[in-house]
């Protein structure tokens, strides 16, 4: 080989090893001693429901969601999310959260403004056991009110918001505990 064409082999290898590396952030990290003052319960009371929940910290530094889940009232869903400032999404393709849930499914939901009614949902199992669960952004889907919309799937250029809610159309008692959230 000359020089030349070893140089070429080696940018060459440069630029597919580059290309390959994907963007982290770390969203939340509990483990760091992170305040819970940013994040805000929202449960169907809103709406004359009875549903209750909080967000605290445990010992072991992971956020503890939990609570209970009423139909009562029209009920049916407890939520927690976390507000931040813009941040733009284009280098990242997943969230990435490790958590332990009860064996119930939850929806991880983003905003690309906080103000906007509706948000961008993807649905989770948990197991019991501690999780990491890999999120594809541009497969979370439009929603409001539980209703699918008619719009494109989440575009990737902005996030302001973050939650999970629980909504499995039943009476239950819940406890999800949140590790970590990172951007990928």
């Amino acid at each position: 080989m000359n020089l030349k064409a070893i140089r070429l082999s080696i940018f060459l290898l440069i630029m597919t090893v580059s290309m390959n590396v994907t963007a982290q952030k770390v969203l939340v990290d509990f483990s760091e001693q992170y305040i819970l003052s940013q994040w805000q319960i929202m449960n169907d009371g809103v709406m004359g429901g009875l549903s209750e929940s909080s967000i605290l910290l445990s010992s072991e530094n992971h956020a503890v969601f939990s609570g209970y889940v009423s139909l009562d009232n029209n009920g049916g869903f407890a939520s927690v999310r976390y507000r931040f400032d813009p941040m733009k999404m284009d280098s990242y393709n997943h969230l990435v959260i490790r958590i332990k849930g009860d064996g119930k499914r939850y929806q991880l939901r983003v905003k690309s403004n906080a103000s906007d009614r509706h948000a961008y949902i993807s649905y989770f199992q948990t197991s019991g056991e501690w999780q990491v669960i890999k999120v594809p952004l541009n497969q979370m889907y439009p929603t409001f009110r539980g209703r699918s919309l008619n719009m494109p799937d989440y575009p990737k250029l902005i996030m302001e918001e973050l939650a999970f809610l629980i909504a499995n159309k039943k009476d239950e008692e819940f406890r999800l505990l949140i590790d970590y959230i990172h951007l990928h």
